[in-house]
């Protein structure tokens, strides 16, 4: 199914843009926010937003946003649907500083925070199994699904202590490859200005915190994302320089040391993660799925009649976690047209 886009709205470009801002919003399942707060081990603070099941025993999905994401994305709300529907527990992490409150410490986030999914996993799967529940699975979106990728590979065969079923959507899983692609082109006028707006005025606020904790002036000078972290993200997260994080904070080269069921979905159109930079299958492990549908731009898949919308993809991607993990899928509604 997310092979095919409407007619009307063709390309990479068209497809990542109108699903985000255009596509319908109707949902017939979502359900309030409910909000946690938690204190980190250095101290900081992290915002959880969660949707409660009928019962606490449900299945738990752990859902990790993109590059200055939230609860508000349009996939979040998205898979919110999908889960109300499913009756699931639904649980959104908000990465540091991307919850409407500037974070306290120096840090923030970034592409290969596995140490912090780690953390995050750890505790919600304790307190889903205090409430009686079994089954957690987790995806990541854009960034999210990378750092999730990145954790998987990471510990193994343990993974699966935390995690029955994980997935990674539209994730930039060679960093160099995306990174200079989102600088270069269309994508350098269109998306580039769109993401810096949001995080140079974070990364002042940072600034203003901890003054002197990297060159003010040089980050306000970013015309690019590799700028921007060869002066922000990549000092302030302990790597050398831009080519080291993304080369080190990149799952692609890992993948082979996934041992819990993943599934990597990957449209070939979309336009910040180019198709030759995608994973092939001698480098993933066994444990690993990849969808690599044609059509679907960043994060959209939008399926339909006019103004077309955004279930499919939470649909498939839910669906194949449920089934992962050994569990049983509510037959779709007929609602979308």
């Amino acid at each position: 199914m997310l092979d095919h886009a409407p007619a009307w709205l063709p390309g990479g470009h068209a497809q990542t843009i109108w699903s985000a801002l255009y596509a319908r919003r109707r949902w017939s399942s979502l359900k309030p926010w409910l909000r946690e707060r938690w204190t980190t081990p250095d101290g900081d603070f992290l915002d959880i937003d969660k949707q409660h099941a009928s019962r606490t025993e449900r299945p738990l999905l752990v859902l990790f946003h993109g590059l200055e994401g939230s609860s508000a994305s349009h996939y979040a709300q998205a898979f919110a649907d999908w889960a109300a529907e499913q009756d699931l527990n639904l649980a959104l992490p908000h990465f540091r500083g991307c919850s409407g409150e500037l974070n306290r410490a120096p840090r923030a986030y970034h592409s290969g925070d596995h140490e912090e999914i780690d953390w995050l996993l750890q505790r919600l799967r304790r307190e889903h199994r205090a409430l009686g529940g079994q089954t957690l699975v987790a995806a990541g979106v854009s960034l999210g699904g990378n750092a999730l990728m990145r954790w998987a590979a990471e510990h193994g065969q343990q993974a699966r202590i935390q995690a029955d079923a994980v997935a990674s959507i539209c994730s930039p899983l060679d960093l160099m490859q995306s990174g200079l692609a989102i600088g270069r082109g269309l994508n350098r006028h269109i998306y580039t200005p769109m993401f810096l707006r949001s995080m140079k005025p974070k990364a002042v606020a940072k600034w203003a915190q901890h003054p002197g904790l990297f060159d003010k002036d040089a980050m306000l000078a970013a015309k690019d994302l590799y700028s921007f972290d060869n002066v922000f993200t990549a000092p302030v997260h302990g790597f050398k320089n831009t080519e080291d994080y993304w080369k080190r904070a990149s799952a692609k080269a890992m993948m082979q040391d996934i041992r819990v069921p993943a599934l990597a979905l990957n449209a070939l159109n979309d336009p910040f993660v180019p198709a030759n930079s995608l994973p092939g299958p001698d480098d993933v492990s066994s444990s690993v799925c990849l969808w690599q549908p044609a059509q679907g731009g960043h994060v959209g898949f939008a399926q339909g009649r006019w103004p077309a919308h955004v279930r499919a993809m939470p649909d498939a991607v839910g669906a194949w976690l449920l089934q992962a993990a050994g569990l049983s899928v509510k037959p779709e509604e007929s609602r979308r047209g």
